[in-house]
């Protein structure tokens, strides 16, 4: 289906979002550590989480404003590179204060990272192939499970928690090599170019197509990252694993993930994309719900459910990205994506923090009370995106 050189830009693309992704993810198994050797509270922990998210967020909407003036590979070389160097300040961080520095920081650069990537797979690959390649570059969520997440734990464990951000920062800069060499370059299109400072964002208020793809991305990521960032932390503290196991949970999530992701790519261009979104996200109310109200529970148990937690997370994320890159003109593609962007991880950032405000952690026993709640809360904004997915159309433009 794909050219040879159009699987390699996936593979680049894929290590970039690999890099990113773990970057992100590995806060929420660090947390039993931080909390423990920082002696923060869960609502601490959760601005640790949110500043990420809460300054991608930020940086996401000033992007919109000049994303389509220029090239994108320049701006990936760009915003990679600070993505690396606040990487390695995470790495040298010598307390929670700095480190929160350090993290805002890191989302600043990475949160536009994700935009710029999304971009450049939908300037390269029609609306008709494009659920198949994010199904492909939605692999590298899986790796990063199967292989950043767990490797970066053991990193901490045998050393310390600064070293899984050095090991991050040690694969970003050695990915400049194949950026520089095999990420093609695409010409600014010329209305992109043109365009006055604020005609993107008065464009997306005028449409109810754009608009209405914005308020998705809301609900969407409003009913994961209230569950998210604490997984870990509940697993460990109200489910009795321990802290050990907790790559298991990421191993175990990658292997089913990397195996579903292409096939649910392929299932949303030949059956429908609004219905594989649907059909994930009424899929996915099964395992929030569980995993929210887990009291000690074997192992095993578990593992099949958080793995079926990331598999249901897949097949919401997979269809809708596909949907939501065909909701705008090629020539406003880069501005809206970051403005989704935006959304996207100023919603993660509002999750998690309403999520710490929720959850009491009890400072003897270390029991994250209240999570039962923060899964009711994840379950009613999936359905309200399952409500609002039938507003967002693809654009009848090409490409």
């Amino acid at each position: 289906m794909f050219s040879r050189q159009e699987k390699f830009l996936l593979f680049i693309i894929a290590a970039i979002q690999f890099a990113h992704i773990v970057d992100f993810m590995i806060m929420m198994p660090l947390g039993p550590q931080l909390i423990r050797i920082f002696s923060i509270s869960a609502q601490e922990f959760s601005f640790l989480v949110a500043s990420y998210t809460l300054f991608a967020g930020i940086s996401g909407f000033v992007s919109s404003f000049f994303m389509d003036r220029f090239e994108r590979k320049r701006l990936l070389i760009f915003f990679f590179t600070g993505f690396a160097i606040s990487t390695l300040f995470c790495a040298f961080s010598p307390n929670f204060y700095f480190l929160l520095i350090a993290r805002s920081l890191a989302g600043t650069f990475g949160g536009v990272l994700n935009s710029i990537t999304l971009s450049i797979v939908s300037d390269n690959f029609s609306y008709e192939k494009r659920g198949t390649a994010m199904g492909w570059t939605s692999t590298s969520f899986s790796l990063a499970s199967i292989l950043g997440v767990p490797f970066s734990i053991y990193l901490a464990m045998k050393f310390n928690w600064h070293a899984p951000f050095i090991f991050l920062g040690c694969i970003s800069l050695g990915l400049y090599f194949f950026i520089f060499k095999y990420v093609p370059p695409r010409a600014v299109l010329e209305r992109g170019k043109n365009s006055a400072i604020l005609e993107p964002l008065l464009e997306v208020m005028s449409s109810r197509n754009l608009a209405m793809g914005l308020v998705f991305m809301i609900f969407l990521f409003l009913g994961q990252f209230t569950v998210i960032p604490f997984i870990s932390p509940t697993l460990v503290a109200n489910a009795g694993l321990p802290e050990a196991n907790l790559p298991l949970i990421y191993l175990c999530g990658g292997l089913t993930s990397i195996i579903s992701a292409p096939m649910i790519g392929r299932f949303s261009d030949r059956i429908g994309k609004h219905k594989i979104f649907i059909f994930g996200a009424i899929l996915s109310i099964l395992p929030i719900y569980l995993l929210t109200h887990l009291g000690p529970t074997s192992v095993p148990l578990i593992l099949t459910i958080s793995s079926l937690f990331f598999v249901s997370m897949s097949m919401r994320m997979i269809p809708a990205m596909a949907l939501i890159s065909g909701a705008p003109t090629p020539e406003r593609r880069g501005s809206y994506m970051s403005l989704v962007s935006s959304v996207q991880s100023l919603s993660s950032a509002l999750g998690s923090s309403l999520a710490g405000y929720i959850i009491i952690r009890d400072n003897v026993t270390g029991y994250m009370y209240h999570y039962q709640t923060v899964g009711y809360i994840a379950i009613v904004f999936t359905l309200l995106a399952v409500a609002v997915v039938k507003y967002v159309k693809h654009t009848s433009s090409p490409i």
